[in-house]
């Protein structure tokens, strides 16, 4: 396994190499959302076929991750389900992500995918609750694409390329992630295995300036490691992969 400390020193490195945060025309499915600007999106121009190499989703896809923060361990499942969401026009895959503790639901969350004819994979949107005791504590961070202003993103590129940046997700003080490509040349290795050739990019939120992480994908399987880098302490590793 890849030392955190390695990585981390890895991960800054390239990070001084990422691109910034800069606005762009963004009024095509084919051209990457950049800050608070608003897209125009065409819903034919949409599939819930994901097959982005760097996070394919078929229904049935199920990835286990161990999450370890603050020196605190979480377990996080995250499955593809059959169903589908439309918003805004737009017909989205539903992802469940459930976070749990000693086998407690912490935090319970759907999330809305989609793809663009040029492969690029949109964010539009997320159902989450965060569970304290057995009970719902919030509902913060929840966002729909048309809803109150929310915007969508894209979490993967579909041709990524280092010193891209992009949007992730927008809904004024609630959701601000954007991201930057920093390699597409990455080795790493986690519990489910070693892979080369893995997607780096740079994570942040204007809403948490402080904070910032490293997240790698794998083609073929998806999101294999995060790593928080500024603003705490944290690591998430892939434990297992079970492909739809």
């Amino acid at each position: 396994m890849i030392p955190s400390i390695a990585v981390a020193i890895a991960v800054l490195a390239l990070a001084a190499c990422g691109g910034g945060g800069s606005k762009s025309k963004s009024s095509s499915a084919s051209t990457l959302p950049q800050g608070t600007k608003p897209v125009q999106l065409d819903p034919a121009d949409f599939t819930t076929n994901i097959d982005n190499p760097y996070w394919p989703m078929r229904p049935g896809s199920h990835w286990v991750y161990r999450e370890v923060e603050n020196g605190e361990a979480q377990r996080v499942d995250v499955t593809v389900t059959n169903r589908t969401k439309t918003l805004h026009g737009i017909e989205a895959r539903v992802v469940h992500d459930r976070v749990s503790q000693h086998g407690e639901t912490v935090e319970d969350t759907y999330d809305w995918y989609a793809q663009d004819s040029a492969g690029n994979l949109w964010y539009l949107g997320e159902d989450t609750a965060e569970y304290e005791n057995g009970k719902l504590k919030t509902k913060e961070g929840s966002w729909a694409y048309g809803v109150d202003g929310a915007q969508p993103g894209v979490v993967v590129p579909a041709s990524p390329k280092r010193g891209m940046s992009y949007r992730e997700e927008y809904y004024a003080g609630h959701a601000e992630d954007a991201a930057a490509v920093l390699n597409i040349g990455s080795q790493v290795q986690v519990p489910f295995g070693r892979f080369q050739n893995a997607l780096l990019t740079r994570n942040f939120s204007t809403i948490e300036p402080t904070v910032e992480e490293m997240k790698l994908y794998a083609k073929g399987v998806g999101p294999v490691m995060e790593l928080l880098v500024s603003g705490g302490s944290g690591r998430t590793e892939l434990l297992s992969y079970t492909k739809g």
